[in-house]
């Protein structure tokens, strides 16, 4: 009772003192390592993860230029492998990479403001790191984008600066129409530098958010051909407001599961604006198709982006984690429509092509248990 008495008061004393200006130092990664111990703990009594199996996520920006590049090699590796879905049914899953889009497309309804969006994004994001190292031959670990160290100026991150080390620069600057989620911002076209110039996008949109439109795939479910290029439009309008580490530090507060969860996901958002990292860090990529939450998975950043969404929970997670491991809040269908039933830990999480096995809820809410044995960085 004494450890989680002080961690709660680390964690409000450090949000204060970053509210107030007092500290510029990685208030997310000193919580992260002074939570550490109650995640050795919960290794030692698992039946899967060992210390010396543990597997270790990086930041882009921490990562050598080396496993960059293989990294970026292998997931253009899955673009490069055929597709394992049916061809009659899916035309414009054309990649084993586009399998991954495909599941999520289909998925989409239950697994965003629901009581699985986090277990389905943890498996999901372990499934895209396990085909790169089985069917690519990747050796390293999952990458994440650190939000907060990059939310000033997220176009002259390392993940987005163009180079050949990035996961490609912003679009075209183009002339485009502000979106509902803020102004115009530099690019808007196609995007034109970094190992993605020359990406094709097939499927969707489905829900675009992006002036101007992209062309209508000749589906209405978004599986249908509909070739084009990968848009960006970067901007700092949203990481600057809500992607600090305040805003992080303000999320890894919540008390409960429930406020962890909407707070993340906009209901109520970053200072009560609706606005949460989720969708900032989607909508600070922008574009076609990152800003088209069925389809978001085709801009090669999601993957980062969501492994920073996993690492976020995580830290949450380790702060308490017998309180804060089996534990479930949401419904089954997004924000609670569709006369959707409520979530429960047994039930199942099928990726279909992407992944081996289904598994229960229960078994994907540690790090260090079930299929998984990760962490990050510290």
């Amino acid at each position: 009772m004494a450890r989680l008495f002080s961690v709660a008061l680390l964690a409000a004393a450090v949000q204060w003192m970053l509210f107030a200006g007092l500290v510029s130092g990685d208030a997310v990664q000193d919580l992260q390592k002074k939570v550490r111990p109650n995640l050795d703990a919960a290794i030692a009594k698992s039946k899967t993860c060992t210390k010396e199996k543990l597997q270790i996520r990086k930041e882009w920006g921490d990562i050598p230029a080396a496993e960059k590049k293989q990294y970026i090699a292998a997931m253009l590796c899955m673009m490069s492998k055929p597709s394992k879905m049916d061809q009659k049914k899916y035309p414009g899953v054309k990649s084993r990479y586009d399998d991954f889009v495909a599941v999520h497309i289909n998925q989409t309804m239950n697994i965003h403001g629901t009581g699985s969006f986090l277990s389905w994004h943890r498996y999901y994001t372990w499934a895209f790191e396990n085909v790169l190292r089985t069917e690519c031959g990747y050796t390293g670990t999952q990458p994440y984008w650190d939000w907060a160290k990059w939310s000033a100026d997220p176009e002259k991150s390392p993940i987005f600066d163009g180079s050949d080390t990035s996961l490609s620069g912003n679009g075209k600057k183009i002339s485009h129409k502000a979106s509902m989620y803020g102004p115009a911002g530099n690019g808007g076209g196609c995007v034109e530098t970094g190992p993605f110039k020359n990406m094709t996008v097939h499927l969707g949109p489905i829900s675009p958010a992006v002036d101007p439109a992209p062309p209508r795939n000749p589906r209405s479910d978004g599986y249908g051909d509909n070739p084009r290029c990968l848009r960006r439009d970067i901007s700092n309008y949203l990481s600057s407001r809500y992607l600090r580490t305040q805003d992080i530090v303000t999320l890894l507060n919540s008390k409960d599961l429930n406020t962890f969860q909407n707070v993340m996901q906009g209901a109520g958002g970053a200072g009560g604006a609706g606005m949460g990292v989720h969708s900032a860090g989607h909508f600070t990529i922008a574009g076609d198709p990152g800003a088209d939450f069925y389809t978001s998975p085709n801009d090669p950043a999601f993957w980062l982006h969501h492994g920073m969404i996993d690492r976020t929970w995580s830290i949450w997670q380790m702060q308490d984690l017998n309180a804060r491991v089996n534990i479930i809040s949401g419904g089954t269908s997004m924000m609670g429509g569709f006369g959707g039933k409520q979530q429960s830990l047994d039930d199942n999480v099928d990726l279909g092509v992407v992944a081996d096995k289904v598994y229960k809820i229960r078994d994907l809410v540690s790090t260090v248990d079930g299929p998984f044995c990760y962490t990050y960085d510290s």
